[in-house]
């Protein structure tokens, strides 16, 4: 058994907690930004419009990572004070949320500024991993996401009394799902980074990564302890990964013919 005994809260300003995860969530924003910088360069894209696209992308990602949380929460939490709702200092980010809104506020900025949204989203996805991989060692000190029990060697151990899971449960040896998450947005990582150059057609890499990440989100959601159900025995992020399963399927199988529908025809018309 692993135990976690760090205190999550850093210092206190007035109401104001700042704790090691949004220290975690501030690095993992910087260093997706640093990757996605440094595989832009050559794509023709101006780094200008990918640091602007990028604060545009998180001012989306927080308005979406708090919107799903307030959603999935809001009969446990928010509904008998909506007011909560804005109190977002106090912790509450769905991951899902943010990914999808930081992507809506980032793609709405490219399409205004004529910018090709599916090149620079490949070029993001790497950075992307990477960020999320970061910040969720943030819920790993935090106790949030915590798992079912288990009597596994690595379960994991919550003792300090600000940790979310030991306030929550009181109770010790959970899985460690966030650290499996980590691992999968590792992996997920070290195989896009590989493949990018291979996949000449735009998309390719968003949607193989968004395919990827919701299968394991799917799967890894059944050990998750903090969720409710929405649908029978399926949580909210279960729902979201069995929709953009069903969505990248046929658009992967759509983008890739398309891709060798155009190469067949370039060869035609060199042959001609």
């Amino acid at each position: 058994m692993i135990e976690i005994s760090m205190d999550p809260n850093l210092f206190s300003v007035g109401d104001i907690t700042v704790g090691w995860h949004g220290v975690m969530v501030g690095l993992a924003v910087f260093v997706g930004l640093m990757v996605t910088i440094r595989l832009a360069r050559g794509s023709g894209i101006a780094t200008e419009y990918i640091y602007s696209a990028a604060l545009w992308g998180i001012l989306g990602g927080v308005i979406g990572a708090r919107a799903f949380h307030v959603v999935d929460h809001w009969d446990t939490i928010y509904g008998d004070d909506p007011m909560q709702m804005l109190r977002f200092w106090q912790g509450g980010l769905s991951l899902y949320g943010a990914i999808m809104g930081g992507f809506v506020f980032g793609a709405g900025y490219c399409f205004v500024r004529k910018i090709p949204v599916g090149r620079l989203a490949d070029i993001a996805v790497p950075g992307v991993l990477l960020a999320q991989a970061v910040g969720r060692v943030g819920c790993l000190i935090n106790g949030d996401a915590y798992g079912t029990v288990t009597s596994l060697p690595w379960r994991v151990f919550y003792s300090h009394p600000n940790a979310a899971a030991s306030t929550v449960l009181g109770e010790p040896a959970r899985h460690p799902t966030v650290a499996y998450e980590i691992i999968w947005d590792l992996l997920l990582f070290a195989i896009l980074f590989r493949l990018r150059k291979r996949l000449k057609r735009d998309w390719l890499v968003v949607l193989i990564y968004a395919l990827a990440y919701a299968l394991g989100r799917f799967l890894l959601s059944f050990l998750r302890g903090d969720e409710a159900a929405i649908a029978g025995p399926l949580h909210q992020s279960q729902v979201i990964s069995l929709v953009l399963i069903a969505v990248t399927i046929p658009l992967f199988v759509w983008v890739s013919r398309r891709s060798v529908s155009q190469m067949a025809a370039v060869v035609s018309e060199t042959d001609a």
